[in-house]
């Protein structure tokens, strides 16, 4: 197993990595709207929040030799499943092509209060 880690992301900020190869497959942790410049939410509009989300894996994907193309699940966490159209609006423009399968839920809370998490499974 090889840790996975990009400065271009959000540190974990716990006992975890943001990414584990393994083999041909790298587990991405969840990530959070935080601009890895900052260290701060982008906004608290779930739509903002969603793009960040996706380029925060994005970079950690890259970092980990795979892209978004090679997705094959993910994991979406959202604060208020009302918020359900705005993400996926967002989240279709980023895999038009590949449609990796897919769980959606609402959890009670999220990490400093996100309104969306997004965890991933790739091919390397």
């Amino acid at each position: 197993m090889e840790t996975v880690s990009t400065d271009n992301a959000p540190g974990a900020i716990g006992p975890y990595s943001q990414a584990v190869k393994t083999g041909n497959l790298v587990f991405c942790s969840g990530q959070i709207p935080i601009d890895s410049a900052t260290g701060e939410f982008v906004s608290n509009n779930v739509a903002e929040q969603t793009e960040q989300v996706l380029k925060n894996l994005s970079a950690v994907l890259e970092a980990a030799g795979a892209n978004l193309d090679k997705v094959v699940k993910t994991t979406v966490f959202l604060a208020d499943m009302n918020d359900f159209t705005a993400m996926n609006e967002v989240y279709a423009r980023y895999f038009a092509e590949n449609k990796p399968a897919r769980a959606t839920v609402q959890a009670a809370r999220l990490p400093r209060d996100a309104r969306v998490e997004i965890e991933c499974i790739a091919v390397v």
